[in-house]
């Protein structure tokens, strides 16, 4: 059976960057192959840099700019940026409605999030905001944005229920859905470029993208890949 195309993703994060760094070359290849990819950025990013000439509404500014100019290298045009505090990220109901007034606004196929059980991996230790967006997002996905008894008031703004039909989790460490993006990593290191702010060495950055992207493509058999636990929701 023929799988149904994929229009419409919506891609929900905690901060600026948190698209590309796992799955720059997977949305570059969705836009490239017609569907629409929307970025739901939930903090402000306004805490995540080392040069204390920057204020943190300065900051935040910035990374908003540096957002729009990496998503436009991978297709995407329309983003939404909730503003919530850097670092204070809770997984409360009011995170959940607003997770869900977006997913039901844009109809997602496919919602792109972060994977709240991953706390570390070896050499990682997964950021709280990562976690608690992680959490909301798929208590928006399930059983929120599905059922028209949850956020009434979602449905009186108009916001009709949805079901989405898969979701994808980044920084999994055993993950089952692998991307070639052989094809497109410049793209993913350009847009990874676009952040300023975050990374101060652009050679090392490309040296370590491009090494992450082999290590995840040797376990499936692709020369540069992107992976994600991927979960299949019942139609």
């Amino acid at each position: 059976m023929i799988p149904p195309p994929i229009e419409r993703v919506l891609v929900v994060v905690a901060h600026p960057d948190d698209p590309e760094f796992p799955a720059a070359g997977t949305i570059a290849t969705l836009t490239d192959g017609g569907a629409v990819v929307t970025y739901v950025i939930v903090t402000d990013g306004s805490k995540g840099t080392g040069d204390r000439s920057l204020t943190g509404p300065a900051l935040a500014a910035l990374r908003v700019d540096e957002q729009r100019a990496a998503a436009r290298v991978l297709g995407v045009e329309d983003i939404v940026f909730l503003g919530l505090p850097d670092g204070e990220v809770v997984a409360d109901l009011a995170l959940r409605h607003a997770i869900t007034r977006e997913i039901r606004r844009h109809q997602p196929d496919i919602v792109i999030t972060h994977d709240p059980s991953t706390y570390y991996t070896d050499t990682y230790v997964n950021h709280p905001d990562h976690r608690a967006v992680g959490q909301a997002t798929l208590e928006a996905v399930f059983p929120t944005a599905r059922d028209f008894l949850n956020a009434p008031h979602l449905l009186a703004e108009g916001l009709e229920v949805h079901k989405v039909r898969e979701v994808w989790l980044t920084i999994n460490p055993n993950p089952d859905h692998i991307v070639d993006i052989s094809a497109v990593i410049d793209r993913k290191i350009t847009a990874l470029h676009a952040h300023r702010s975050q990374f101060g060495d652009p050679d090392a950055l490309a040296q370590r993208v491009r090494e992450r992207a082999a290590t995840i493509g040797a376990a499936g058999g692709l020369a540069l890949a992107e992976g994600f636990k991927r979960i299949v929701l019942p139609a």
